[in-house]
């Protein structure tokens, strides 16, 4: 199984991950009970939530905070969840990309905690959350390549590629696509999330996992040490 790091250069941001592998999910583009449960949780994000007050919700300023720290201006490069959720309430529907990848979004949506979800197939070796060394190359999902200065905290793995750039953008390198068969689920905290919301978020994408995947294997939720 797969282990996650985080280096002490990166630890003393009080950043805390924790993980989880799943085996054995069927990837499809389209599933109805997805679908109809992303449409009633939707409903209900746009009835709690307005665009003009997403910046004050108490879990995303902690993560605005984080990305001062780190040098990334917030109001201009948002939090994976603040995006989704942004999106959400601009245009009133799900974001579907394909049943994996979407369950995880669920989790993110109702926690508010930005998640990844990997081919763990793509992934060589162990994981390590760690500063990013100047000109290392990290790839959109979009297939777009991007020069890294140095400051940014990547999740990296042992052959050097960079699957997420801390907290707000995941790389093409490990996307799930139609033959993923197992996934690693990885949600990132911040100083004042609570540790026990972040371990929260792994366990609702597992649950997801199971009832919109078919997901049948299901590793422990694990802290990166």
């Amino acid at each position: 199984m797969v282990s996650v790091y985080v280096d002490e250069d990166v630890s003393r941001f009080e950043i805390s991950v924790f993980y989880a592998t799943v085996g054995e999910v069927i990837v499809e583009k389209d599933r109805v009970d997805l679908r109809e449960y992303a449409r009633s949780l939707v409903n209900n994000l746009v009835s709690t939530y307005s665009v003009d007050r997403v910046k004050d919700i108490p879990i995303i300023r902690f993560y605005r905070d984080i990305m001062w720290r780190l040098g990334i201006d917030p109001t201009k490069v948002r939090v994976s969840s603040e995006a989704l959720l942004r999106r959400v309430l601009r245009g009133g529907s799900f974001p579907a990309i394909n049943n994996v990848v979407d369950a995880c979004n669920l989790a993110s949506l109702e926690t508010l905690i930005p998640i990844s979800v990997f081919d763990l197939s793509k992934i060589r070796g162990d994981l390590r959350l760690r500063k990013a060394k100047p000109n290392e190359v990290f790839v959109s999902l979009d297939g777009t390549e991007r020069l890294l200065t140095g400051d940014e905290v990547v999740l990296a793995d042992d052959s050097g590629n960079i699957l997420n750039l801390y907290p707000h953008r995941d790389s093409k390198i490990a996307s799930v696509d139609m033959s993923t068969r197992s996934v690693l689920v990885i949600a990132y905290g911040a100083p004042g999330v609570p540790q026990s919301l972040v371990r929260g978020a792994v366990e609702k994408s597992l649950k997801y996992l199971m009832m919109f995947s078919n997901a049948k294997y299901l590793s422990d939720v694990l802290k990166a040490k």
